[in-house]
């Protein structure tokens, strides 16, 4: 704590963005560079010595949050880049796209604005590139063990590292032309520009970790000949299958899920395509569905030019303040936030919605209705309560001639024959696989983490659970481990 009083005297400071009219015209991340470390001493300043770090136990991995911010009210990056690294592989990452559940649980945040976790974060992160502080740690000597990695997104990525880094010989195997999952192909670059994995990814080549790409284990690969060739299988291939829309007018074209649009224009910023075959451009575009996926469409529509966007959320909207009794402190509440791409279609005023950040809320999609080609030209909707019951009276029209489904994940691909069967492994009531306290699945020397596990979550679970199950693997394959595993990733019954 550098500054006693800096939570009384300096407000709440956030990374400064780029103007809207500039950003939209390129895939930039949309704040301003360098624009954090003028004002991010003053904004650790504000971490109280409040005896017991809440934001510690709310982050999964349970960052050494005070730790790290009273070294960069102290301008010593490279001790705060050291204590960030401890509990996190790739905070780049996390402070790029956490929803961070850490500045929910400041105890700042009682009354007050919360410290700028997730700025200060990111900070630290980006300085240490900058300054020659994150180096490559291959280890001394080589175990002799070898370990599979089935999927390189973030949760495989961390498993792979903290693996190699205990001295195995590790491949990860990935279905995709190139390594990082949905942070490739998912995540738009505006959120986090991809020479930020591929830094990542040029260290774990550095550190022995080997990518074996556009390999689909259980079709170019089987289980079987995977457990033959490896002492030890981390199955992390995430939650991908899509949640469906089932109301008329579906099978009309031009209504596609976000995970088919969203890695169409990640191809364009990796020059593999021209223009996204999907493209928004002049289209009225309708987003159904109100997370973080839908907000992703959202932005990327705008960039590609389109017409309109609406992005429809079946909930209400969400108050401006906590609500003490349903969410009190320092649970994560569900509060209005408004997201950079929200921001630019306020500022664009591209959407017939009836709020200006492009945003229905309680609205419920009762069909599609197309033209004479079978093509999508409108969708219905009627406005739900609180018990989503469709409100008298409410029905509108939306143009629609392009419907993004951004309805989240029911959990990892089963397809019939493939990997799961293969390796014999179950499914666990909620949808992933099932799994135990050690991540294991019955199976000898196979384990599951990540969303494969626990369904669709944030990153930071993700890389929690990758580090943790590496933890367990070390274990398993030495009957010893020095690898550190966060605690809050065995925090509950992971078949439930």
């Amino acid at each position: 704590m550098a500054d006693p009083k800096g939570f009384l005297s300096t407000p709440r400071q956030e990374a400064p963005r780029r103007p809207v009219e500039e950003r939209v015209h390129d895939w930039d991340e949309v704040y301003v560079p360098g624009g954090l470390l003028p004002i991010i001493g003053a904004q650790a300043d504000r971490c109280m010595d409040c005896g017991i770090p809440f934001c510690h136990d709310a982050c999964p991995l349970g960052n050494l949050i005070p730790e790290w911010n009273e070294l960069v009210s102290r301008d010593d990056w490279r001790a705060a880049s050291e204590r960030l690294h401890a509990t996190n592989n790739f905070p780049e990452f996390t402070g790029r796209l956490c929803p961070a559940p850490c500045e929910a649980g400041c105890v700042l945040a009682i009354n007050q604005p919360a410290v700028t976790i997730k700025n200060v974060e990111v900070a630290i992160a980006d300085r240490a590139w900058q300054d020659g502080l994150v180096a490559a740690r291959p280890p001394d000597r080589l175990s002799g063990w070898t370990v599979a990695v089935v999927g390189s997104g973030p949760a495989g990525l961390a498993a792979a590292q903290q693996l190699a880094r205990a001295g195995h010989t590790v491949a990860v195997y990935e279905r995709d032309d190139r390594p990082g999952g949905l942070l490739r192909y998912g995540i738009p670059a505006f959120k986090m520009e991809k020479r930020q994995l591929e830094r990542r990814l040029a260290q774990l080549r550095e550190e022995g970790v080997r990518f074996r790409t556009s390999v689909e284990i259980g079709r170019d690969l089987t289980g079987d000949e995977l457990r033959a060739r490896y002492d030890a299988v981390v199955i992390a291939t995430g939650a991908t299958a899509w949640r469906e829309l089932d109301v008329p007018g579906r099978e009309l074209a031009g209504i596609h899920q976000a995970m088919e649009y969203l890695p169409a224009a990640n191809r364009v910023g990796e020059g593999d395509l021209d223009v996204s075959p999907l493209s928004a451009a002049g289209r009225h575009v309708v987003i159904v569905g109100g997370g973080d996926t839908g907000a992703d469409c959202l932005g990327t529509a705008l960039r590609e030019g389109a017409a309109s966007v609406t992005q429809l959320d079946i909930y209400g909207r969400p108050g401006d303040v906590r609500d003490e009794e349903a969410e009190p402190w320092p649970t994560y509440p569900k509060l209005y936030r408004v997201s950079p791409a929200h921001e630019e279609a306020g500022a664009l005023s591209t959407a017939p919605a009836a709020h200006a950040d492009a945003r229905l809320f309680a609205a419920s999609t009762l069909r599609f209705t197309g033209d004479e080609h079978g093509r999508v030209r409108a969708l219905h909707v009627v406005e739900v309560d609180a018990a989503r019951r469709p409100r008298a009276g409410s029905e509108r029209e939306l143009p629609a001639d392009l419907v993004l489904l951004a309805l989240g994940f029911t959990g990892p691909e089963r397809p019939a024959g493939g990997l799961v069967e293969q390796l014999g492994l179950t499914a666990a009531p909620r949808g992933g696989l099932a799994r135990d306290a050690t991540f294991g699945t019955g199976v000898p020397g196979v384990f599951v983490a990540g969303d494969a596990g626990r369904g669709a979550s944030l990153v930071v679970w993700a890389i929690a659970e990758g580090r943790a199950v590496a933890a367990s693997v070390d274990h398993w394959l030495t009957g010893e481990t020095r690898l550190p595993a966060p605690i809050k990733a065995h925090d509950r019954p992971l078949t439930a």
